[in-house]
Formats: structure tokens, sequence, C-alpha cells
């Protein structure tokens, strides 16, 4: 059913224009290094999630002009590295290097371990399908759970290879990458099952992963990109219709001295909910959107102060949002103490359109 290709390299899209920042700074952003944030899926007013190293988990309220404001907030022991909310946006569940993923109730304001590994959680997305609702995590103990959140045990684990770096999932669709390039491929409908193994098409670590839809077919996922430390992106179709479909190109790249290019990670990267174009944000300071289906650049923003360690879209693809901070790829003595993360929020305009669109209203 999954099939796959050898990818095929291409070396750099088409020129970007290159537009002054005037992106609004999200009030009260966190003390450490942002590393993940989502806005809620539910109709009606926009909040915005934050995780981060610090071990907080904050819930921003988002006006239409784009001002912010700090609705809540909840402490945890240990660092957070992934956050989802509810589909009626009144739970927020996290991943903590504590070794637990937890459930905040936002009308309770309780906060409740709800799944538990042997090694630091990477990875919690709520899963609701016609036969189960729930929430599923991956770890550093080499395992993915399902958990039905009433039950202090999982309904259903698998064995992985490596640790987990990153994952997504779209139903019926998961794709999880862990350590040493493995990805795998499940199939959530029914009993979930893994469909699929394969080596990732980048030579170097996996950072980051997400799933893309048919382009005619909105609901139907059809693929993945896949992103790296070596400054480069894998698109992959589950189905590859013939070999070019699945290709890797370069990004979040600069010249160097003596000749010599700066190389950075791409550290992650998200797709638009309309027009399907791609965001990505990397160690140089930078997002930059693309047309993939036409291999083309969009945008490359300006050069920002710090990393950009994360990123999403709004719902309705109508706002962009991003996090600056130190990504430690300097090691010590690189970290300025003066440099506090930030969170940004950028109003889409023609550059998230497809290269086809550009200038249609």
């Amino acid at each position: 059913m999954f099939g796959t290709t050898a990818a095929r390299p291409i070396s750099a899209f088409g020129t970007p224009t290159v537009q002054d920042n005037q992106d609004i700074e999200v009030v009260n952003p966190p003390d450490d290094t942002v590393t993940s944030l989502h806005f809620t899926p539910a109709s009606g007013a926009s909040y915005l999630l934050s995780t981060s190293w610090d071990g907080q988990v904050r819930c921003y309220e988002i006006a239409g002009t784009g001002q912010s404001q700090l609705k809540a907030s909840q402490a945890n022991q240990g660092p957070l590295f992934d956050g989802c909310w509810s589909p009626d946006g009144t739970k927020v569940f996290t991943a903590a290097a504590d070794k637990f993923a937890w459930m905040w109730d936002l009308q309770s304001n309780s906060y409740n371990q709800v799944a538990q590994h042997d090694q630091p959680v990477k990875f919690c997305k709520l899963v609701t399908s016609p036969q189960y609702t729930c929430l599923v995590t991956g770890s550093w103990d080499k395992t993915i759970k399902f958990w039905d959140l009433r039950s202090p045990n999982p309904m259903l684990s698998f064995s992985l290879p490596e640790r987990v770096y990153c994952a997504d999932i779209v139903y019926p669709v998961a794709v999880v990458c862990t350590a040493n390039r493995h990805v795998m491929v499940y199939s959530l409908e029914g009993t979930p099952t893994q469909v699929k193994q394969l080596q990732s098409p980048l030579n170097f670590q996996t950072r980051c992963v997400r799933v893309f839809m048919d382009k005619i077919n909105r609901a139907r996922p059809t693929g993945f990109a896949i992103g790296s430390i070596e400054g480069r992106v894998g698109i992959q179709y589950f189905e590859p219709t013939q070999p070019r479909d699945n290709f890797t190109f370069k990004c979040h790249r600069q010249a160097g001295a003596s000749n010599f290019q700066e190389i950075y990670a791409v550290h992650d990267l998200v797709f638009h909910p309309q027009h399907g174009t791609l965001a990505t944000v990397g160690g140089d300071g930078r997002y930059v959107f693309w047309d993939k289906d036409a291999r083309t650049k969009l945008k490359n923003s300006e050069q920002l102060t710090q990393p950009v360690t994360c990123c999403n879209f709004d719902p309705s693809g109508s706002a962009f949002t991003y996090a600056i901070g130190y990504d430690w790829s300097r090691g010590y003595e690189g970290n300025d103490i003066n440099r506090k993360p930030k969170i940004y929020l950028h109003k889409c305009g023609d550059e998230v359109k497809p290269s086809n669109q550009l200038g249609k209203k």
C-alpha cells in the first residue's frame, strides 16, 4: 500500500523576496527555548499553546489584530517537549522530560498525569477515530503507546528500533521518526498497525516531520516532509506515481568564509492548512515559505537575532507563529543569557499561496 522510491535531489529553489520583519511579538514569552506552538482547533476565540524547556505550558489568547494576552499557565517538574489540544479546545496535553504525559483541564485548572514511559516523552497527539479516542505518545524508551485516558495502562504499544525524535499524525496515518534515521508509518484505522519501515532520505539526524495532504483531495494524507540537522528537507510520498515525486532540497544555509556554506538545522516545518504550501524554520534565524509542488521558494524572511526553534499555522491559515531562542548548536559558549526567547505572529498574505495563485484573490 505504502510504496517507496529513492529520493531524487534538487539543488535549489527559485529566488525569494526578502521583506522587513513587521511581525507582532507575543507578550510574556517563556524563560527558556520554546519547543512547540499549537493553535486551538476549536472555532471561536483563538488561543495559542506553547511548551518550553523551562517546564511551563502557556495558553495565550490571540485577538484578531494579533495582540496577545497570557491567559493561564502550568508548571511542570521538568522540560516540556511537545503539546496538543483536545478537539473542543478545553484540554491541553503535554509530553515531558519527567517520563510522563500530562493533561491540563483548562476549565478546572487541574493538571494530571495521563501516560507514562521509562524515558522522557518526546511527542504527544490526541487521536479521534470512529472506533476509539486515545492519546498517542512517543518516547526515548523506544516505544509509542496508545492511551485510553480512562485507564492507567496503555491500550496498545509498539516497540521501535530507536528513540523517538519526532512524529506527526493526520488520521488515519501516523509517521514516527527515530534516531539512526528510521521512519515508521502506521495505519490508525481499526486496530493501529505498522505498514511500513524505511530509512530517511536525508543523511543526517532527523529533527522534524509533517504529514501533507493530497493536493486534489485535501482530506487524504498522501506523504510527509522530513527535516534534518544538515539543512535539507525531504519530500516523500506514501504511494509515488513516478520516481521524481520523491526529492530533497537544501535550505537554511548561507555563504560562509572561503566559499564554504554555513549549514543549519531545520528545527521545524508545517504545511499551510488551505494552500498546502510549506514553512520551514531553522538555526540560521529565518523562516521560509515554499511551494513543494512547483519546487519554488516563495519567501525568505529577514535574519532574526536567534535561531527559529518551532512554528505553526492557525487553522484558517491567516496567521503563522514562530519562536526564536538558543538551540545549543554552538554549545555552552554560544549561549547569551541576555537574549531571551520570543514568540511572534506573522500575518499571512500572498507569500503562502502556491506559485500559480500569486496575485489572485
